[in-house]
């Protein structure tokens, strides 16, 4: 596996357990509809969380959260609608950016309805 690869898996496991610790219901990880794909969707206080975590190990190239651009967004706007008609929801839902700069410990940032 690539380092950029390993990097993402390592910054979504540090996600989920990031999530877990504070009383999330994780539902799907890496979740995929055609070409699209949303990292982590999860449950929280009755709201369906839509959730794209960016891992960096330094901020050299900027921070985690600028990755996530106007098409990425689509994209997973897109694929979220895909989630909710597929489990017929009617609620509420929410889109966050996980940021995380990879280190001992990593340094989290959890941006809450970033889009």
């Amino acid at each position: 596996m690539s380092k950029h690869l390993e990097k993402g898996r390592l910054g979504e496991q540090i996600a989920v357990d990031y999530l877990e610790r504070r009383g999330y219901h994780i539902l799907e990880t890496n979740y995929r509809h055609k070409r699209m794909e949303i990292d982590i969707i999860a449950v929280h206080d009755g709201v369906v969380l839509f959730i794209e975590v960016k891992a960096r190990s330094s901020y050299q190239y900027g921070y985690p959260e600028s990755a996530v651009d106007e098409h990425k967004i689509e994209m997973i706007l897109a694929c979220a609608d895909y989630y909710i008609d597929q489990i017929g929801w009617n609620g509420e839902i929410r889109f966050d950016i996980i940021a995380i700069l990879l280190g001992d410990p990593p340094k989290i940032e959890h941006l809450k309805d970033a889009f």
